[in-house]
């Protein structure tokens, strides 16, 4: 079995190191001109499911570097005001598992075939029932199956199911991170809750490595190169609805609505890498009707992309890379063929990535209240 995947993201890519320790061949197309085209390392919290789902796709013998580059932790989830004064809560304590997505993405990426500057414009079904990949700037590829998991703006979901398009809640926010030092050790009830300003919300979360990810994977597994990074904090301020960026940078954008805050909080930001602080938005992708099951799929944010808010988007992702890595083997075992494994893959997948969808936006008002949900 030979298997496409468009997309080399952290869903995408489990994927293909799944399949890889299975001995199925995969191949991942990537649309950026480069792995490191975007700065793509901000921390994540994933769940017991989340965790667990990424693990199994590892080889066993990275299982000891995982654990290492990975952190537990816990968090009140407070609402405070600008001077860090507790006003109320968001809801109950969360535990979880934090990792770094740069660190993880590229401990996915060793020992897998990447082409990279390969956007997907289309795909052929072939008379064998085979699909013909077609790219911009690479050859075709043909494989028994194409898995989309290309994002929110999904190539492959355009030409699979058209009718499923992204929905914009009308929330934006600006990203970045911060290294923690011992002048923000003063922050921490902040890690985990929301800080309640003038129209805006400020989230802050601590990722803290067990071991420096490089120097462990060094000594743990020396075929596999991880980024030279330390300790930080990330942060994201959540923007009034539809707001946008002053003429200034993003860094300062945020400075900007912080006056008489905190002069841990300011500090925090204007010590900020300028380089990795970023607008983004909040846009949501909600399973529709399921297409006729053939040999093209999709996985992660390309069916079923969800709001920050609710902690679950990576954790979903992983969910079906492990999900569809077990149907594919059951396939080559003889114990049922491709499309009832795609089948039975996307029968549970589309029930839990809309809980997931559906999740993630009921949590979305108590960040941004004005946020279009419908």
């Amino acid at each position: 079995m030979r298997v496409s995947v468009a997309g080399a993201g952290l869903g995408g890519l489990a994927l293909a190191q799944g399949l890889r320790g299975a001995g199925i061949e995969a191949e991942v197309f990537e649309r950026d001109p480069a792995i490191t085209a975007r700065f793509q390392g901000y921390r994540l919290v994933l769940n017991r499911i989340g965790f667990q789902a990424v693990r199994d796709c590892l080889p066993t013998r990275w299982h000891p570097l995982l654990d290492e580059i990975v952190m537990e932790a816990s968090a009140e989830q407070l609402i405070l005001d600008p001077q860090l004064n507790e006003i109320g809560k968001l809801g109950a304590a969360r535990t979880g598992i934090v990792v770094d997505r740069q660190v993880l993405r590229h401990l996915l990426l060793t020992g897998l075939t990447v082409h990279t500057d390969a956007a997907l414009t289309g795909y052929d079904l072939l008379a064998d029932g085979k699909v013909a990949a077609q790219f911009a700037r690479c050859d075709p590829a043909t494989a028994d199956l194409l898995v989309g998991a290309d994002g929110v703006t999904s190539a492959v979901r355009g030409v699979l199911s058209p009718q499923t398009t992204p929905t914009d809640t009308g929330v934006r926010f600006v990203i970045g991170r911060t290294p923690l030092t011992d002048e923000f050790t003063g922050l921490s009830k902040a890690f985990g809750s929301k800080i309640a300003g003038d129209g805006v919300s400020l989230l802050l979360g601590a990722m803290r490595f067990r071991a420096p990810p490089k120097q462990a994977a060094e000594q743990l597994a020396p075929e596999v190169t991880l980024p030279d990074i330390g300790d930080y904090v990330r942060w994201a301020m959540i923007l009034p609805p539809n707001g946008s960026l002053q003429d200034v940078t993003a860094q300062d954008d945020v400075l900007s609505r912080m006056q008489g805050w905190h002069p841990e909080l300011r500090a925090l930001i204007e010590q900020a890498d300028p380089d990795n602080s970023t607008l983004l938005s909040i846009r949501v992708v909600k399973p529709g009707e399921r297409w006729a099951c053939g040999p093209v799929t999709l996985l992660g944010d390309a069916i079923h992309a969800t709001s920050p808010t609710g902690g679950n988007g990576a954790n979903t992702a992983l969910r079906d890379a492990d999900l569809l890595r077990r149907c594919l083997i059951e396939a080559i075992e003889d114990r049922q063929d491709l499309h009832s494994a795609v089948d039975d893959y996307e029968r549970q997948m589309f029930d839990y990535g809309a809980e997931a969808v559906r999740s993630s936006l009921e949590k979305l008002p108590a960040f941004a209240p004005e946020a279009k949900l419908s």
